[in-house]
């Protein structure tokens, strides 16, 4: 979708349509508050009604705050898809990248198996402003939205197209923006690093195995070194630890991490962002086959620390346990992992909220303050002393999932803390992204399947972290 700058009417505009956001004093001064009345429309969020007989869609809002415009934005959006409408006028109501959000992820669809698409006919949102930046604040929402949407299209394509090798074709793909290189390993690199716990989860596969390795680098010498490592598992049917066949549904959701980190990487490129930014993905399927890896097996990770298999199906955090040893030789500044890795994160803060984890609470606090700005919904879960025990193992150093049913996510998250050398736990972050990252229904500007979670919380973040160091 095209985003102009605008300083004229609507009636000059050459609109097809205009959008008016309502809130409760807006409402008493409409001269079409009775006939809105009569339509049963109140001046609430994701309350809205077209009136084509006045060319004007009006939404409500409880507040014009940025997540109630996009909210707003993305509401205007599916009431005018229907419609012939191609050109629509709106206000910028102080805050023009929360409008081109909210219209750019709210458009979004994913048609690709679709046989049949309804057209849609908007192809541009005229905002009207004085803002002298407003072309440089459309072109940071868009773009920062943008790469949300690219992560919602490898989360949302079915795991027989998108395998681990196709995930690493389309990292390789991010090599053409400026300042971006692209490294894939297979698995001969992964057995020469000694990463026996991500070789163990591939071992049923067909698909072979991707250690993939993206990095940005800056046109000006970088402020600091970023990593984010994501969880790619392509497909997960839980391994001989089988999942129930109606908790397969959405397992192709499972690389949403990996997808997440693809996601950001490319926003800071093309933010021109001034850090080192590495993504980096461990891409697999966890199958079932002769040769699956098995409970009460013991593995080795890159780092020497052995493992006790107690489920096949806590197999992300084995991956991850890999990557994160591998991300750790690059000396980062700040280090963040992002899973699909526990349901319990989901029973803990709900579908709708990323669970943060770590050491640092100054950094979690920056990033938790990113978020909000974002749109995105954050809650922290807290380590300590006394779950971290339930993860010991008579056999081997560590188990890969707790004693008890308790916790799980938290115990999840102290698993990944094992890996983690101690002079990097001040910098790492961990993110279960369990809940947001795919949801079975339509909820605020996300549509069913997708949210591209993790993507815009971090760009929001970099970018405020940019500001702190210029």
């Amino acid at each position: 979708m095209k985003f102009t700058p605008i300083q004229t009417s609507f009636e000059t505009s050459g609109a097809d349509a205009r959008v008016m956001l309502v809130d409760a004093a807006t409402f008493e001064t409409l001269e079409e508050k009775s006939l809105l009345e009569a339509y049963g429309f109140k001046p609430k969020s994701e309350a809205g009604v077209y009136f084509p007989h006045s060319k004007t869609v009006y939404v409500g809002c409880d507040s014009f705050e940025a997540d109630e415009l996009r909210l707003a934005a993305a509401k205007a959006w599916e009431l005018l898809k229907a419609s012939t409408c191609k050109v629509v006028f709106t206000e910028a109501y102080g805050n023009i990248g929360a409008l081109v959000e909210g219209f750019e992820l709210g458009s979004y669809q994913f048609t690709a198996y679709k046989s049949k698409n309804d057209p849609v006919h908007v192809e541009e949102v005229r905002i009207v402003t004085t803002a002298s930046d407003a072309v440089a604040q459309i072109q940071k929402a868009y773009t920062i939205a943008n790469a949300t949407n690219y992560a919602k299209e490898a989360v949302n394509t079915i795991p027989s197209d998108y395998t681990p090798v196709r995930m690493a074709d389309d990292a390789m793909k991010l090599s053409a923006l400026e300042g971006v290189t692209c490294k894939v390993y297979d698995k001969h690199f992964l057995e020469e690093q000694g990463m026996e716990a991500f070789l163990a989860v591939n071992r049923a596969s067909v698909h072979p195995p991707r250690l993939i390795h993206l990095v940005y680098t800056p046109k000006v010498p970088a402020k600091k070194r970023v990593i984010f490592v994501g969880k790619g598992l392509t497909y997960d049917s839980g391994g001989l630890s089988l999942k129930p066949g109606e908790s397969m549904v959405t397992m192709k959701a499972d690389k949403s991490g990996g997808a997440a980190a693809l996601g950001i990487l490319k926003g800071a490129a093309e933010l021109e962002l001034p850090f080192e930014i590495h993504a980096i993905i461990g891409a697999t399927e966890n199958m079932i086959g002769g040769n699956a890896y098995k409970p009460d097996d013991v593995l080795k990770a890159k780092n020497g620390t052995t493992i006790e298999v107690r489920n096949t199906d806590a197999e992300g955090r084995l991956v991850l346990a890999d990557c994160l040893c591998y991300a750790q030789g690059f000396k980062p500044d700040i280090l963040v992992d992002m899973a699909t890795l526990t349901g319990a994160c989901v029973v803990a803060v709900g579908e709708y909220t990323t669970g943060v984890m770590g050491h640092n609470q100054e950094l979690i606090a920056s990033l938790h303050n990113a978020a909000a700005q974002s749109g995105e919904l954050t809650g922290s879960l807290h380590f300590n002393r006394y779950l971290k025990k339930l993860l010991k193992s008579s056999v081997a150093d560590i188990s890969n999932i707790s004693s008890s049913r308790y916790g799980g996510a938290i115990t999840a998250g102290l698993f990944l803390d094992t890996f983690i050398e101690e002079e990097h736990k001040s910098k790492w972050i961990h993110l279960d992204i369990a809940g947001p990252a795919y949801v079975e229904k339509p909820w605020g500007y996300n549509q069913t399947g997708a949210s591209g979670a993790g993507v815009r919380m971090n760009l929001y973040w970099l970018d405020a972290l940019a500001k702190e160091v210029n």
